[in-house]
């Protein structure tokens, strides 16, 4: 398990290095992660030996909305102060992304030339 764990955060270390190097505008994990996934393609043996831990892990992906949690209690005077605000533009941002993503598919079904767009 030690070994699998030290091989998913050297592909992140890897790909936050390329990402730093180059200044692409991808994220590091995400490179990583595109990295693991062709070694996986290329040894399937190495997928199947960490399939336990990646699985493991996924199980557990909830724990990451900890810290998340935290930094809403150290700052609920902000939320008291402007929780009306903060709200009311998570819900227009949340709104908008969800709008942009029904045109962005809408426009890709035009151009594929689905017929139930």
């Amino acid at each position: 398990m030690i070994r699998n764990i030290s091989i998913l955060l050297l592909f992140q270390l890897g790909g936050e290095s390329l990402a730093r190097l180059f200044q692409l505008s991808v994220p590091g994990p995400v490179i990583g992660l595109a990295a693991l996934f062709l070694t996986f393609l290329a040894r399937p043996a190495l997928a199947e030996r960490m399939r336990e831990t990646t699985q493991g892990l996924l199980s557990h992906l909830s724990l990451m909305f900890v810290p998340a949690g935290v930094g809403v209690i150290a700052h609920l005077d902000t939320f008291g102060r402007d929780g009306l605000a903060l709200g009311l533009a998570l819900l227009a941002s949340t709104t908008l992304a969800i709008l942009a993503g029904v045109f962005a598919f809408l426009a890709v079904a035009n151009w594929v030339g689905a017929e139930d767009a």
